[in-house]
């Protein structure tokens, strides 16, 4: 336990919240929440399911009615022919991500992840006694893991390389020729890949293609996703592991000696959450894009700030060294004086650490009036820029 580490948006939250409890009036900027909710047929379905009694023990994987449907709806949006069997249900991402690590790292393990990232990645992988080694996702490369640096930290030791595209907190899309190249590192030393695919609905350029699409990825490639955001299913805590057929039993013990199943009439509600026949997934995503296209023009008009349109998800990644003070220090200010929550970027790895995290999963109306708010405290590093 001494290893592990928190998660910033949570501990910021957990601070926005208690200046909440004083009176404070606070925009929170801080999770990656959709503002929206699963439309009137998931409730029903949930309603429905638990009017049938299902809401007993299941099948430990998942019920088969889903996990077909997953097959099915990852044809449909992903071009992959998975099996069923292949299937994992979790009550959430994060388990799935973590169950998935615990089956395949061993003490002394190396496992490759992107810094800036998720701070789960190397969170877990100490915590289970692996060893954490960082690529960077840099501004010089657009935000995109560089092959050839990963290539050059790949040792005999290396087991696991970690994806995540669209990727938190960045909003990098992986082009495909970075893809490739990682797919082909892969297969040359007989790496493990997880690829993190819970943002794959939530992109503004061309359609989604997995890792696990490319030539050698078959056997190799797990993919972790869920319901939380392309679904704005966050409390609902759904998601799923798609394993090759040889690792599917050591995930499945992991259940057993772990969460038993997952809720029963949850399961029947992701179901129809897949069909979408109300189309809501498109709604939400090009709601996200209209937001994404005026706050990214409003915080590039903040003193000090900078700011690309991300590919995907929906965060902006500020880079705030043009302010003459720390991410955590105009986190600080915005929070304290203004009533804005964000993240400083060292909360997703030392690569972060001259950036600030915004989620845009907020109004277009709530996203203005932060920049407003941001716009008047920004005069105290203003001020720190005129005295150097």
């Amino acid at each position: 336990m001494s290893v592990m580490t928190g998660e910033g948006a949570l501990a910021v939250f957990a601070q926005a919240k208690q200046l909440e409890r004083q009176g404070r009036s606070i925009i929170h900027l801080e999770l990656g929440e959709p503002d929206f909710h699963p439309p009137n047929s998931v409730l029903e379905a949930a309603t429905q399911a638990l009017r049938e009694g299902k809401d007993r023990y299941c099948p430990v994987a998942g019920i088969p009615a889903l996990k077909e449907e997953l097959a099915q709806y990852l044809h449909c949006t992903r071009n992959l022919s998975v099996s069923p069997e292949n299937v994992v249900i979790a009550p959430g991402c994060k388990i799935a991500l973590f169950l998935a690590m615990m089956a395949l790292i061993e003490p002394g393990d190396e496992v490759l992840y992107p810094d800036p990232g998720f701070p789960g990645y190397a969170s877990i992988t100490l915590g289970l006694g692996g060893i954490a080694v960082p690529f960077e996702l840099s501004e010089k490369n657009h935000l995109q893991p560089d092959p050839d640096e990963i290539a050059g930290k790949i040792t005999p030791r290396s087991k696991i390389l970690l994806a995540n595209s669209p990727a938190n907190p960045t909003g990098t899309v992986y082009t495909d020729e970075v893809q490739r190249r990682i797919a082909e590192l892969a297969v040359k030393h007989d790496l493990l890949v997880l690829s993190d695919e819970i943002y794959a609905r939530i992109i503004y350029g061309e359609s989604y293609k997995s890792l696990l699409s490319y030539p050698g990825m078959e056997d190799r490639t797990l993919i972790i996703d869920g319901f939380s955001k392309s679904f704005a299913m966050t409390g609902w805590r759904l998601g799923y592991t798609v394993a090759p057929p040889h690792i599917v039993p050591a995930l499945v013990m992991l259940v057993m000696n772990t969460y038993t199943c997952v809720a029963e009439f949850t399961q029947y509600a992701a179901i129809e959450a897949l069909r979408d026949r109300e189309q809501a997934t498109p709604k939400m995503v090009k709601e996200f894009a209209r937001r994404r296209e005026q706050f990214i023009g409003d915080l590039n008009r903040v003193p000090g700030f900078r700011c690309a349109p991300p590919e995907g998800a929906f965060y902006a990644w500020v880079n705030i060294i043009e302010t003459g003070t720390t991410a955590e220090e105009v986190c600080r200010i915005m929070l304290e004086e203004a009533g804005v929550a964000a993240i400083p970027g060292a909360a997703f790895g030392p690569a972060g650490k001259d950036f600030v995290r915004f989620s845009f999963a907020s109004s277009t109306a709530t996203l203005k009036e932060a920049v407003d708010r941001i716009q008047k405290v920004s005069t105290a590093w203003q001020a720190t820029l005129a005295n150097r």
